[in-house]
C-alpha cells in the first residue's frame, strides 16, 4: 500500500512539472527570478506590498529544490498581504502555498489553500487566476483518483477558458481532460480531448506539445484495439519528443510502444523500446519512468522464458522498492513537519491578530469614555464664564465624535452582513446617515440651545439680584 501511494506520488510529481508547468500561479516570467537576487531584495526591502511580492517569488523558484523554506516564505507572505489588502499577493501567495504542498504529495493541505484561492478569485476579474485555480485542484483530485470531481473542475476551467479566451492553457486543459477520460476508461471522450490538444499543439508548431497529445493519442488507439494508427502514432510522439528535447515523456511513449509490440506477439520489438524507457529515465533520474520500464520487463523477459534476464529485474525492483519503502517514511516525515510548521505559523499569526483586535478595542473604549467625558466637560464649563462660541464648538464637537463613533461601531456588522460588497455597504450607510443626520442636527439645536439659554437665564438672575440690591439701598 504505501508502494503503491509512493509510487502514485512520484508519478504525481513528474505530471505536475509536465502537465501543469505553465497554469502554475506563477507565470513563465518566473523563469528569469534569481534566487539570489530575489535574496539580495528581500533583506533591504520593507514591510510592504514589494516586500509580500519578492517573498511569494523566492517561494515560486524554490519550492521544487527546497519546499519547506517556500512553505515559510509564501505563508510569510499571504499573511503580510492580507494584512495590506494586497489581493494579488494574496492570490499568488495561496498558489505557491499549494503547489508546494501539493509537490511533496500533502494533498489535503495543497486542496484547501487552493478552495481559499478559488474563493479569492471568484471576487475579482482574473479569468487567468480563476481558470489555473480550478485546473489545478482538478489535478489534486486526479491524483487522489477522483476522476468524477477532477473532471467536475477541469470541466469549470475549460468553460472559463474558452468564454475568457486564456489562451495560454487551451493545450493543457484539454490534455488533463484527456487524461482523466482515459482513466475512467472513457476512450471516446478522452480521444475527442487528446485530439483537441493535438490540433491546439499544431497550430502553435510547438514539438513538445504535438508530442505529448500524441502520446495520448497512441495510449488510446492501443487500448481500443487500433494497432495500426497506435503504432504510427506512437512514432511520430517519439520523433516529437526527441526533437523537443523531453527524455521525460519520450520514456513514457517508448514504453507504449513497448506494450503495443507485446501485445502483438514482436517480442524484440517490445524489449528494444522497453529498454530504451528503461535506460533514458536510469540515466535521467525520472523514478516513476524507471520503475514503470523495470516492472514491464521483468514481465516481458518472464513471458518470453528469459529466467535470468526476468530474475535480473526483479531483483532490481526489490531493491527498488526497499528503496522507495525509505523515501516513503522520509516522505511521511516531511508532510507531517510541513503540517506542523505551517501550523506554528498560523498560530504566530493569530495570535498577532488577536493582540491587533485586543488594541483596536481598547481604542475604541478609550473613545466611548471620552465622548461622554467631553459632554461633562461642555456642561461644567456653561456654567463658568466662557464665551458662548466655545462652548457651542465643544457641544458640536460631542455630538460629532458620537455619530462618528457609532458609524466605526457598526461598519465590521454592517461588512459582515453584506460580504464586504462596497455598493450594499454605501447603500446601508447612506440610509443610516439619512436618518442619523437629521437627528444630528435636531439634538445639536437643543443642546446648544439649552446651553446658551442657561447662561442668558443665569445672566439675567444675576442682573435681577443686582437691582434688588441697588434698591434696598
Amino acid at each position: 500500500m504505501i508502494l503503491q501511494q509512493i509510487h502514485d506520488s512520484v508519478w504525481a510529481k513528474r505530471r505536475l512539472l509536465i502537465v501543469i508547468f505553465f497554469c502554475a500561479i506563477t507565470s513563465s516570467h518566473s523563469q528569469r527570478w534569481s534566487p539570489d537576487s530575489l535574496q539580495k531584495e528581500l533583506r533591504n526591502s520593507r514591510p510592504d506590498s514589494n516586500r509580500a511580492r519578492l517573498m511569494w517569488q523566492l517561494a515560486s523558484v524554490t519550492y521544487v529544490t527546497n519546499p519547506d523554506t517556500a512553505i515559510q516564505l509564501a505563508q510569510t507572505a499571504l499573511y503580510l498581504a492580507k494584512r495590506l489588502k494586497y489581493l494579488d499577493g494574496e492570490s499568488r501567495s495561496l498558489g505557491i502555498l499549494a503547489n508546494s504542498f501539493m509537490f511533496i504529495g500533502n494533498y489535503p493541505q495543497a486542496l484547501q489553500l487552493n478552495l481559499q484561492k478559488l474563493q479569492l478569485e471568484e471576487t475579482r476579474d482574473r479569468p487567468r487566476n480563476l481558470s489555473s485555480v480550478l485546473m489545478n485542484i482538478g489535478i489534486i483530485y486526479r491524483f487522489q483518483e477522483d476522476y468524477d470531481r477532477a473532471l467536475e473542475y477541469y470541466s469549470r476551467a475549460d468553460s472559463v477558458i474558452a468564454q475568457r479566451n486564456v489562451e495560454d492553457f487551451k493545450h493543457n486543459i484539454a490534455l488533463n481532460i484527456g487524461d482523466a477520460y482515459d482513466r475512467r476508461g472513457e476512450f471516446d471522450s478522452s480521444y475527442k480531448y487528446y485530439k483537441r490538444s493535438l490540433i491546439i499543439a499544431r497550430e502553435r508548431a510547438d514539438d513538445d506539445l504535438i508530442g505529448k497529445s500524441m502520446t495520448g493519442l497512441a495510449h488510446i488507439y492501443r487500448k481500443t484495439g487500433n494497432n495500426a494508427e497506435s503504432l504510427l502514432t506512437y512514432r511520430a510522439a517519439i520523433d516529437y519528443l526527441r526533437a523537443a528535447g523531453n527524455d521525460e515523456e519520450l520514456c513514457e511513449a517508448a514504453l507504449g510502444l513497448a506494450t503495443l509490440f507485446e501485445n502483438v506477439k514482436e517480442p524484440d520489438s517490445a524489449r528494444y523500446y522497453g529498454d530504451l524507457s528503461f535506460s533514458i529515465a536510469k540515466e535521467d533520474g525520472f523514478v516513476s519512468a524507471e520503475y514503470d520500464a523495470c516492472e514491464f520487463l521483468m514481465s516481458h523477459y518472464k513471458n518470453t522464458k528469459r529466467i535470468d534476464s526476468a530474475f535480473a529485474y526483479a531483483e532490481y525492483s526489490r531493491e527498488w522498492n526497499d528503496s522507495l519503502n525509505s523515501k516513503a517514511k522520509i516522505r511521511q516525515l516531511q508532510i507531517l513537519s510541513s503540517n506542523e510548521q505551517f501550523r506554528q505559523r498560523q498560530l504566530e499569526e493569530e495570535r498577532l491578530l488577536a493582540a491587533k483586535r485586543r488594541h483596536e478595542q481598547l481604542q475604541l473604549l478609550l473613545i466611548g469614555m471620552f465622548i461622554p467625558g467631553l459632554f461633562v466637560l461642555t456642561l461644567l464649563l456653561s456654567k463658568q464664564r466662557i464665551h458662548i462660541r466655545v462652548i457651542k464648538t465643544l457641544g458640536i464637537l460631542t455630538l460629532l465624535f458620537f455619530f462618528e463613533y457609532l458609524t466605526l461601531w457598526l461598519h465590521p456588522t454592517v461588512a459582515e452582513l453584506t460580504g464586504h460588497t462596497p455598493i450594499l455597504e454605501i447603500l446601508i450607510f447612506v440610509c443610516v446617515a439619512a436618518v442619523l443626520i437629521p437627528l444630528h442636527h435636531r439634538a445639536e439645536h437643543v443642546l446648544i440651545n439649552r446651553l446658551i439659554q442657561h447662561r442668558v437665564f443665569r445672566g439675567q438672575t444675576k442682573k435681577i439680584h443686582l437691582a434688588e440690591s441697588v434698591d434696598e439701598k
